[in-house]
């Protein structure tokens, strides 16, 4: 039986989310009970009926492959593919109302990224992208901007409270580099970089299914997501986070993180 391509599954990605997504919508501005996971980060039963479902839809079209999931951990297969999910990416943002939060669901060849997406369901909005093909919103081609240059570039930085603690230095450079920079969180600044609002997206602290999921759909858009380092994104990446238009933008933006 040949593979599915690329934008099968991204079609089937496209499909899933779109099933699970009455789920976290449900559950969103009510009363819900918060627990607190071993890393403090904070889980509710719609992140776990959530991916329950995406697991399902996977499972029921794919079910020799692998999945790596947020509240489940790991299934293994013989597979060449894993999916990665995270159900509700932003769950503090879910959880104080805030629509910002997101849907991931992305699919690796071996270690490569080759299908990914980003739904948000209090926004009626859907970002995919696969290898090979383009990007869209709602259906709809985006690509990023074609910025070069830092000093001009719309710059977001997630979690800054992490690079506070952390990464002073590195902070005090991004913030000087360009006017237009701007304190963010979550998925929705790479699906503004995909769709041409933003420019770069620089972040710390992640874990896989918060960015390989996201890797297609900037680089189906034109741009480029990589460590800090520039090397390619894995399921053994540090989880410092370097996103951006255009190769021109994701040098001098390495350069400034280095």
């Amino acid at each position: 039986m040949a593979e599915p391509t690329p934008l099968e599954l991204m079609n089937a990605a496209l499909e899933i989310s779109a099933e699970a997504e009455p789920i976290p919508l449900r559950y969103f501005r009510s009363e819900l009970e918060i627990e607190d996971k071993a890393d403090a980060s904070p889980v509710t039963v719609a992140d776990r009926e959530t991916e329950k479902r995406i697991r399902e839809g996977i499972a029921a079209r794919f079910p020799g492959h692998g999945i790596l999931g947020e509240e489940f951990g790991r299934s293994d297969s013989a597979s060449n593919h894993t999916w990665i999910i995270d159900p509700i990416d932003g769950t503090r943002s879910f959880i104080v109302g805030l629509p910002l939060f997101g849907m991931l669901i992305g699919v690796l060849r071996g270690e490569k990224p080759v299908a990914g997406l980003i739904r948000m369901p209090a926004l009626g909005e859907v970002y995919a992208g696969c290898s090979g093909g383009g990007a869209t919103r709602n259906g709809a081609p985006i690509s990023c901007r074609a910025v070069t240059q830092a000093e001009s570039a719309r710059i977001y930085i997630n979690e800054a409270s992490q690079f506070v603690d952390e990464e002073a230095e590195r902070l005090s450079r991004l913030m000087r580099v360009s006017p237009s920079r701007r304190f963010s969180n979550d998925c929705y600044s790479f699906a503004l970089l995909a769709a041409g609002g933003i420019d770069a997206v620089v972040e710390m602290g992640l874990q896989p299914y918060d960015y390989l999921p996201v890797v297609p759909l900037i680089e189906a858009a034109g741009g480029v997501m990589t460590d800090w380092q520039g090397a390619p994104l894995t399921l053994g990446s540090d989880g410092k986070v370097l996103a951006a238009a255009t190769v021109e933008l994701h040098q001098e933006m390495l350069a400034l993180l280095r």
